[in-house]
């Protein structure tokens, strides 16, 4: 029986909302901005240094400047607002994706969720996509102007693809590890319909394993 379920998603085509509708319908528990919360958390930084490392990488200048800094804060335990990174990022993420599957019953949100949880008999993974014009229109519908909109849908799944290839070294999105790649033009309620309805066809049987499974880094 699958207790969890993972949500990839281009930017844009509704995936949040998705994700959110799919979790009140089931009764569970919902890892999109609660995962932020959690993070921020357990790394006593503030909500808005997590923010700005979800699912981008640290600017090349960052990271050359951050060889300079080591020295100075590894020693330490603690971590601030200026120390925390996508690396910190990432480290943690491993450690909630791990505690949240056990507990089961949840969705969880992008963050490289279905790389981390690849090997999970009970995790069902879901790539969402749209055509570009039916993300603008999404976006725009939420409250972004239209120029707004075209910009973030042609940056923010560069930056996606960037992420994915530094932490896990696969290409963006791996269609080898979803279960169904679905175009959410054709409406939330038919995304979520088709989610369970899925989901219930292939119910306990065993993830086809004639394919490679992408290679993750045991330490981040």
């Amino acid at each position: 029986m699958f207790r969890v379920i993972t949500i990839e998603r281009e930017y844009g085509c509704g995936g949040g909302a998705i994700a959110a509708q799919l979790a009140q319908q089931l009764g569970w528990n919902l890892w999109d901005h609660r995962l932020t919360e959690e993070i921020a958390r357990m790394a006593n930084v503030d909500t808005s240094a997590v923010m700005r490392c979800d699912e981008r990488m640290d600017s090349r200048f960052y990271r050359l400047a951050k060889t300079f800094w080591r020295g100075s804060y590894e020693s330490s335990s603690h971590i601030s607002n200026l120390t925390f990174d996508t690396d910190c990022m990432m480290s943690m993420m491993e450690q909630i994706t791990e505690r949240i599957a056990q507990e089961g019953d949840c969705i969880v949100v992008g963050r490289g969720a279905p790389y981390f949880l690849r090997e999970q008999p009970d995790a069902f993974h879901v790539f969402l996509y749209a055509p570009r014009a039916e993300k603008i229109r999404r976006l725009v519908q939420d409250g972004s102007t239209e120029s707004e909109a075209e910009k973030h849908v042609d940056s923010v799944d560069r930056e996606r693809i960037a992420f994915v290839k530094h932490y896990f070294d696969a290409d963006w999105p791996t269609r080898s590890l979803y279960h169904v790649m679905i175009n959410t033009a054709v409406g939330n309620e038919a995304v979520i319909q088709t989610i369970l309805h899925t989901m219930h066809l292939i119910e306990g049987q065993p993830k086809a394993t004639d394919y490679e499974q992408p290679k993750v880094p045991s330490a981040i």
